[in-house]
C-alpha cells in the first residue's frame, strides 16, 4: 500500500472560506441538551461502563482533537466497522449549497484507530464533555457505541459515536470519487471537510495507521483541488 499524503496543508488553505458562524440548532431544527441533560446522558453511558478502566475508541477529529488528556494511547482494531465519510453536512463544515460529509463507523470491514484510555479520576468529566461535543442535541440521543476492540493480544470494550449514525442524513449511496468531489467543495463556519480529512489522515500517519479507503480518498480530494484551480 502507498502511504504517501497527498493532501496538503496547500490544499487546505486554497479551499477555505470565511463562511459567517449560524446557529445549527436552528439550522437542523434540533433541541439543544441544556448542562442538566448533557450530565444525565453521561450517567446514562456510564451505567453501561464494563468494567476496568474506561477507553475511547478515537477514529476521526478525537485523534487530533481529544476532549481530554489521555493517562495512555494505543492502537486498537474493531472487527465488523470501517470509516465512512457518510453524514450529509448542510452546516458545521458545509453549507446547503455546497454540503461536506461528516465521518462515522459503518458496519463491516475493519477500523485500526486509538484507544485512548481516560484517568479514573477524570471519568464523570471527560464522558460529560465528550457528550457536550459529539452529541448536544437531543435527536442525538442513541449517537454513541460500546464496540469490541483488538489492542495487542486482548480485546478491549470501548466507547465510541456515530457507530453506526442513527437520526442523520445518511449518504450511503456515494462512490469514492463522488465523496472526493463533495468534501473537496464543502466549507463551513467550522472550517473546510478538506482540513478534517488531512488532519485525521496525518494524525493517522503519525500513529503508523495507514486506513486503505481514507489514503485513497486524500489522494482524490488532493486531485480535486487541484483541478479546481
Amino acid at each position: 500500500m502507498n502511504t504517501d499524503l497527498h493532501l496538503t496543508e496547500d490544499h487546505v488553505n486554497r479551499v477555505f472560506r470565511d463562511i459567517p458562524e449560524g446557529d445549527d440548532a436552528e439550522h437542523w431544527g434540533w433541541t439543544r441538551l441544556d448542562d442538566d441533560a448533557i450530565d444525565a446522558k453521561a450517567r446514562e453511558i456510564l451505567a453501561q461502563r464494563p468494567e476496568g478502566p474506561l477507553h475511547v475508541f478515537a477514529y476521526g477529529s478525537l485523534l487530533w482533537k481529544p476532549e481530554f488528556r489521555p493517562v495512555a494511547s494505543r492502537s486498537g482494531r474493531a472487527l465488523g466497522w470501517h470509516r465512512s465519510f457518510c453524514i450529509e453536512l448542510t452546516s458545521w463544515r458545509g453549507t446547503p449549497e455546497a454540503p461536506g460529509l461528516m465521518m462515522a463507523l459503518l458496519p463491516g470491514g475493519e477500523c485500526t484507530a486509538l484507544l485512548q484510555e481516560v484517568a479514573e479520576t477524570e471519568v464523570a468529566e471527560a464522558v460529560a464533555a465528550l457528550v457536550r461535543r459529539e452529541m448536544p442535541y437531543e435527536e442525538q440521543a442513541t449517537s454513541y457505541a460500546w464496540v469490541d476492540v483488538e489492542a495487542g493480544a486482548g480485546h478491549v470494550r470501548a466507547l465510541t459515536f456515530y457507530a453506526p449514525p442513527e437520526g442523520e442524513l445518511l449518504r450511503t449511496d456515494l462512490t469514492l470519487e463522488q465523496t472526493a468531489a463533495l468534501i473537496a467543495r464543502a466549507c463551513g463556519h467550522a472550517g473546510s471537510n478538506t482540513e478534517y480529512l488531512h488532519r485525521t489522515v496525518t494524525a493517522l500517519a503519525a500513529q503508523g495507521i495507514h486506513d486503505p479507503s481514507l489514503w485513497r480518498l486524500q489522494q482524490l480530494v488532493a486531485a480535486e483541488i487541484d483541478a479546481l484551480d
